[in-house]
């Protein structure tokens, strides 16, 4: 008879990231898609924990854990713990990484009128450079990077709803995101590529009020020289990294497209990338346009 049990894969998501952005109401919209979620849990537990989903079958498919700096001396090289945990293990184990700008850690800080926990008798931003400092390692280990400098809690639930409502699906998740290099790189894409060789729109009267969801605009930018051969030359060079993250295990992946303002041509390249990437197996598309609406 085949041991159902034993053959059941788990799902262990490890949140973490920089206090304050956001930790809690991940955690709390995890609870709400059916995770069971511990909180602020040592590192040197993640072992012992992922061994109970195991040998509680089916009961506890989805275990979350928010893994962070307020274990003080029990967070201890939470790299390795990590890495030790994906080879012991038959769980799907990821790493979900929170981050936020310093100006807006402060800010929330000082709202909650809360010290940050490695701020001892230094300032805020001492206490944030050094929990940066101790988090390198596991954001560079991380699966996912979500940005929260720009979103409340609400925004922030519905971007972890839309990443994990439908997580049984095998392949690539892909965020295309347009953005403009005026309002700064946005800290949780994986790749980063620049149009700004095409000729800008703006600078066309009867297309400067128009977005690059506008079929004018869209028209224009991709009529412009090299705008197509760099849609589907980007597309070419794609393929080959989503398959490799398939082999990896890594699931997530966030692509930003930058213009100046974020308005007319990311838009557009965004939208006709999104249509050749929609047509690769096992990549699943959703575009989000970070500028868009700014002035």
């Amino acid at each position: 008879m085949t041991d159902t049990t034993s053959q059941q894969q788990h799902d262990v998501l490890i949140v973490t990231g920089m206090s304050g952005a956001g930790r809690s109401t991940v955690g709390k919209a995890l609870e709400d898609l059916g995770w069971y979620v511990v909180d602020n849990l040592p590192t040197q537990m993640l072992g012992p924990l992922t061994d109970l989903a195991d040998r509680a079958g089916e009961s506890i498919p989805k275990i979350a854990t928010v893994v962070d700096v307020r274990g003080g001396r029990f967070f201890t090289d939470p790299e390795r713990a990590v890495q030790s945990l994906r080879e012991s293990t038959s769980a799907r184990v990821r790493v979900l990484f929170l981050e936020a700008t310093d100006q807006v850690l402060v800010r929330r800080f000082e709202q909650v009128r809360r010290p940050h926990p490695l701020q001892g008798e230094d300032t805020l931003l001492d206490g944030i450079a050094r929990e940066r400092t101790r988090l390198l390692g596991l954001r560079e280990a991380s699966d996912l990077i979500i940005d929260t400098s720009d979103l409340n809690i609400h925004q922030l639930a519905n971007a972890v709803t839309e990443r994990f409502a439908e997580d049984r699906f095998v392949g690539v998740q892909v965020t295309l995101m347009s953005f403009g290099f005026k309002y700064g790189l946005p800290t949780d894409a994986d790749m980063v590529a620049d149009v700004r060789f095409i000729p800008n729109p703006y600078w066309v009267p009867e297309l400067r009020a128009h977005t690059g969801l506008d079929k004018p605009v869209s028209d224009y930018v991709m009529e412009q020289s090299g705008a197509r051969p760099f849609v589907d030359r980007y597309a070419s060079v794609l393929e080959p990294v989503f398959e490799g993250y398939q082999r990896e295990n890594k699931r997530h992946a966030t692509i930003a497209i930058g213009c100046t303002g974020g308005k007319h041509r990311s838009v557009a390249i965004v939208a006709e990338l999104a249509n050749l990437l929609r047509g690769m197996p096992n990549v699943a598309v959703r575009v989000k346009n970070r500028d868009l609406g700014r002035e």
